[in-house]
């Protein structure tokens, strides 16, 4: 197979002095995108990206990432990597999960840029030449925010919006509100990810901790082409807990709150059972005080080792020192496909 190409663009912050030299060291743009079980749309996908990429005249590569596909996505992916040079095919071994996908085409892109896009289309490559103008203003980190959102149920349009505002509120780094994975990085900020290998990994807010100049774009969302989401409510509960884990020791200080809150209470109790027992209340006569009161401690016990559980099993799973992921097949230096390759 023959060597590739590639390119990027984005609304924001941080300062607007153009990068010297941006333009002349430009020379290849790499678009990533993680597939897993997308059959039906990643012929469109191809000649969507192919149409964008071909308008800019930049030299590009395109890097599929197959996520343990079993609908065919994997000899799709493999076909268009035989017929198009441009296509760089990464097979996993199975299934490993939307954000490891992405870190893998991170690892073996060989842009100047790179460009995260979801496979399902409601992330435009038409967008494509924005994020790289602002790239070539100067930013390092060209993220697109979701204006208006197509085809999504009012469940997940409110659970959506309560997560990017929570998490912003509580972690240590400020993650812009209503952005996902689809973004522009530099190679100076892919290369700092590439040094982070985090088991339980939340991009978007990597991308946001790495710092660099960062803006970002306004685009409409549209509904899903075909198939059906990859990120049903638990796994998007299981990001949600990556991101407040990895980002945020709230859940720790909220295990102390509530042990004050329940000490504090009881301290409060004492005198008013001591006053209704001397004036022949019989409030808090019986077991059913009793019952109540250890009822909420135990609750209050039980919850702050879930707490301490969850940061105890992500440390446990980091001094495992497993791979991020097993891939069957990779692109070697010429773009031909490599044999088996571990991630560490």
């Amino acid at each position: 197979m023959a060597e590739k190409t590639r390119s990027t663009k984005a609304v924001g912050s941080a300062s607007r002095r153009p990068k010297a030299g941006a333009a002349a060291r430009f020379t290849r743009l790499s678009i990533i995108a993680p597939i897993f079980n997308e059959i039906e749309n990643l012929p469109e996908l191809y000649r969507r990206v192919t149409a964008v990429m071909t308008s800019m005249r930049v030299d590009w590569e395109l890097l599929l990432v197959d996520d343990g596909s079993t609908d065919g996505s994997t000899e799709a992916i493999r076909s268009l990597a035989r017929t198009d040079a441009h296509v760089w095919p990464i097979i996993f071994a199975r299934n490993f999960g939307h954000q490891i996908a992405v870190t893998a085409g991170l690892d073996y892109c060989r842009g100047q840029a790179a460009v995260i896009i979801d496979a399902d289309l409601q992330d435009p490559p038409e967008l494509i030449p924005d994020l790289v103008a602002k790239w070539r203003e100067g930013y390092e980190v060209v993220y697109a925010v979701r204006a208006e959102r197509e085809g999504e149920t009012w469940f997940k349009r409110v659970t959506a919006s309560a997560f990017y505002r929570i998490i912003y509120r509580i972690t240590d780094v400020k993650i812009p509100l209503d952005v996902g994975d689809f973004r522009l990085l530099d190679r100076q900020v892919i290369d700092t990810l590439k040094c982070m290998r985090e088991r339980h990994r939340f991009l978007r807010g990597m991308a946001a901790w790495v710092g660099f100049r960062q803006t970002g774009v306004e685009y409409k969302r549209v509904a899903r082409k075909a198939g059906v989401t990859k990120y049903p409510f638990r796994k998007m509960l299981r990001l949600a807990l990556n991101a407040v884990t990895g980002f945020s020791y709230f859940p720790l200080q909220l295990a102390t709150y509530l042990g004050f809150i329940s000490a504090g209470l009881s301290v409060l109790a004492i005198p008013v059972v001591i006053i209704t027992r001397l004036i022949g209340h019989q409030a808090f006569f019986g077991q059913a005080s009793t019952l109540i009161a250890v009822l909420f401690l135990g609750g209050v016990q039980l919850i702050s080792l879930g707490i301490l559980g969850e940061y105890i099993g992500r440390l446990y799973d980091e001094a495992k020192g497993r791979p991020l992921y097993v891939a069957r097949e990779t692109p070697s230096e010429d773009g031909a496909p490599a044999g088996k390759r571990l991630q560490p």
